[in-house]
């Protein structure tokens, strides 16, 4: 790989952690609003509405669909690199709402206190649970990637991606929502049907994504000249 290529490769890697850790600070800010999703009608489970949802969850899939990315074209290292790199954001993030919500506002403000402390007051309790979820989500997402892209020499794709994901995202839904309960963030009430509802969503998402995956897998493939199953060298 020349140079230009190098570069060209390493700007591609850096956009995409970029957006990796956009969409992971964003879904920790916003996780407090909760929606109801129903595309199987007014289904329930525990007697708990099925599909409700944290808006939350929204922006997550996309994470998870950036590591399997970047794990298949630049190799686990870089993957664990962009989880890493996402954990110092999100806590860096939640730093700043502190300040921010520790700094009284003046009359004139538009928003208020109040309003501040009751949309972003419990941010932090949120990414401690979400960060304990994400650390083993993220990381089981890889390792599995891995283990089956070894498994089957590089070849299925679709396998990888959606066993690897399914798994991490098990594993991520039933953590963060046992420890929001058990922080107080949600009631109990909620526990069965947050977890099921947000499994099966992310789930959905990520048998969507799956066609997105191969395009960007292919284009990238293509544009430097990789073998099925070879990953690209960044280092210097």
């Amino acid at each position: 790989m020349t140079i230009k290529d190098k570069k060209h490769a390493y700007k591609i890697y850096l956009y995409l952690g970029a957006l990796f850790i956009t969409a992971l600070v964003v879904s920790n800010l916003i996780f407090q609003k909760f929606f109801f999703w129903h595309p199987f009608g007014d289904l329930t489970i525990f007697g708990v509405p099925l599909f409700v949802i944290s808006v939350g969850v929204l922006p997550y899939p996309i994470t998870f669909l950036i590591t399997d990315l970047v794990s298949e074209i630049f190799g686990a290292k870089k993957a664990n690199q962009i989880v890493t790199a996402g954990i110092f954001a999100s806590f860096f993030s939640m730093g700043i709402v502190l300040l921010a919500n520790n700094v009284p506002a003046i009359p004139e403000s538009p928003v208020s206190d109040g309003m501040f402390h009751s949309v972003f007051a419990l941010s932090p309790i949120a990414v401690l649970a979400s960060m304990i979820a994400y650390l083993f989500a993220q990381y089981v997402d890889i390792a599995i990637y891995h283990f089956w892209k070894r498994v089957t020499n590089g070849r299925y794709l679709w396998i990888r991606n959606n066993f690897s994901t399914f798994s991490s995202q098990f594993i991520d839904t039933f953590t963060v929502v046992s420890l929001l309960c058990v922080f107080g963030v949600i009631p109990w009430s909620m526990y069965f049907g947050l977890i099921v509802s947000g499994f099966c969503f992310k789930v959905f998402i990520a048998i969507l994504d799956t066609p997105f995956l191969y395009f960007f897998v292919y284009t990238l493939r293509r544009r430097f000249n990789l073998a099925v199953g070879e990953e690209l060298d960044l280092e210097v």
